[in-house]
């Protein structure tokens, strides 16, 4: 009996190898979402095949989910209901104690880092920071990271405290696009917008209509995140397959990035001590 039950438990364990080669995350049902800064349609291209791929590195079956709203969002990770997020920095900052980052993205020539910019009219009467004391600015939101918070670091550092001295009014849907229109018709006299954004709107504004004032502060990336309550394992497998993302896949296509890096929970301080 004593030599029968070791060899018994190695045929388990081999068939358990067998059956489930994905390691630790195998069987598991997880959920993946994407903070809401595009459409839906969009947001399920960007993450459909992230969640596709990670279900095929390790075994397990993540479904992509929506949400309608950052706010819905962040209160859908704080509750864990949503084990895998990909969020900017500021949010993550706010659901950082039921989730952990693993990786933060890679892109262009900020790599790991991005930043807002200030955008006006050409014909506008802002030409320095101080002008902007006392105007009406759009915003994407405050719980933008590019369309909000590299704005009001920057401008902190320089004497301008953007929610005592100006007017904000926050963007249509949070959306970057909203606050360039917005600029281009003389809604607003000045935008807060992410640089990547730029040229979101050309199709609906006159050309030379906005003028980039000046760039702001680099912020850490956006981060994918866990649940923090998740067998380390798991972590490991989802880091892991994350890492492993060729430069060229369609997966990193699809989320605009050109990869991973690891990352620490302490380099999104910056935006804490903000805050």
């Amino acid at each position: 009996m004593n030599r029968i039950f070791p060899y018994f438990c190695f045929l388990m364990l081999l068939c358990w190898s067998l059956v489930f080669p994905g390691g630790s995350m195998a069987g598991g049902m997880y959920k993946m979402s994407m903070l809401p800064r595009y459409y839906p349609k969009k947001i399920r291209a960007m993450i459909a095949p992230l969640a596709e791929y990670i279900s095929q590195e390790t075994g397990a079956t993540v479904s992509p989910v929506l949400t309608t709203d950052f706010t819905e969002y962040e209160n859908r990770l704080k509750s864990g209901e949503i084990e895998i997020g990909y969020e900017n920095p500021l949010v993550y900052t706010k659901v950082s104690k039921t989730h952990e980052v693993l990786v933060m993205a890679v892109k262009g020539e900020g790599g790991n880092r991005f930043r807002g910019i200030i955008i006006t009219r050409p014909d506008s009467d802002i030409h320095s920071l101080g002008d902007l004391k006392h105007k009406k600015i759009m915003i994407v939101g405050k719980t933008s990271a590019g369309g909000f918070l590299s704005q009001k670091l920057f401008l902190a550092e320089n004497g301008v405290s953007v929610e005592k001295d100006c007017e904000l009014e926050e963007a249509s849907n949070n959306k970057q696009e909203n606050v360039i229109i917005s600029v281009s018709i003389g809604d607003a006299d000045a935008g807060f917008i992410r640089e990547s954004a730029l040229h979101m709107a050309d199709f609906y504004i006159q050309p030379g209509s906005i003028v980039v004032m000046t760039p702001c502060a680099w912020l850490p990336n956006w981060a994918v995140s866990v649940k923090r309550s998740l067998p380390d394992g798991v972590k490991a497998d989802i880091k892991s397959a994350l890492l492993s993302l060729d430069q060229n896949s369609k997966v990193l296509k699809a989320m605009n990035v050109t990869g991973f890096k690891p990352a620490r929970d302490q380099e999104y301080d910056i935006i804490r001590n903000l805050l």
